[in-house]
């Protein structure tokens, strides 16, 4: 009775316009042109309804096998910044991880251990358009009104982890028939020359803001020197009480 009373009052002291939510979703990765599937990811997303639209603060991913084993986990926390998310990353079958950190409001720090051993520390100047991590979908919805609404398009730069640098690249409206989606944007490289080596990736929404699909490449090693090109399909499992988009 004490802890009901206890959580009751702590519900009543929080202001009215911030209510805790959460968002779990469950991935199904398969091969871009099908086959059986590759891996499953399970997100859960917790944050805040404030003033009516959703705010992440703690995201984990667990990517288990079709046996159900885990393989790979990812944590990431947007407390800091909604696209420059701090980032943890392991994939224990290849020895690697990835850890992305906003040291402060200028810098950022980027750790990769590469299947081989070797460690490589970046250090990366914050501007307003650097986005890392799964902060590209906060991206998408931050600027829905803008793609979605008025077909235009948002130019960013992505932080390319194993690279330690970041690139430039451009968020705008597509259409793909390997996608049925509500509405589906493509990130593309900037460059020109950037386009011959880099793939740009489709993602799908639902009317809400809520993605749907990927299609591209993904953080799932396929091998030492490669990583896993997939479709991705997502099952929503939990939303929150409020909107997803401004």
């Amino acid at each position: 009775m004490r802890t009901t009373i206890c959580l009751s009052l702590a519900l009543m002291a929080l202001p009215a316009s911030v209510l805790a939510a959460d968002l779990r979703f469950v991935g199904t990765a398969k091969p871009v042109n099908g086959g059986e599937t590759l891996y499953q990811e399970t997100h859960r997303v917790t944050g805040n309804c404030e003033q009516g639209v959703f705010t992440p603060v703690e995201h984990s991913v667990v990517y288990t096998r079709g046996n159900g084993d885990e393989f790979a986990t990812k944590n990431l926390s947007y407390t800091q910044s909604a696209l420059r998310p701090t980032v943890e990353f392991r994939q224990p079958d290849f020895s690697e991880v990835i850890k992305i950190t906003n040291q402060n409001e200028e810098t950022l720090r980027v750790f990769w251990q590469s299947p081989s051993g070797s460690t490589d520390t970046s250090l990366l100047e914050i501007t307003p358009s650097l986005v890392a991590d799964a902060g590209f979908d906060n991206l998408v919805r931050q600027n829905w009104v803008r793609v979605i609404q008025n077909g235009q398009s948002v130019g960013f730069d992505m932080v390319a982890p194993t690279r330690g640098e970041s690139y430039g690249f451009t968020l705008e409206p597509t259409s793909d028939d390997r996608i049925d989606a509500r509405h589906l944007v493509r990130i593309r490289p900037s460059s020109t020359l950037m386009r011959f080596v880099v793939d740009p990736i489709l993602l799908g929404y639902n009317a809400d803001g809520l993605l749907t699909h990927y299609l591209g490449l993904t953080n799932i090693r396929k091998n030492e020197d490669t990583n896993h090109t997939a479709h991705i399909r997502y099952a929503l499992e939990a939303t929150p009480d409020c909107a997803m988009t401004p």
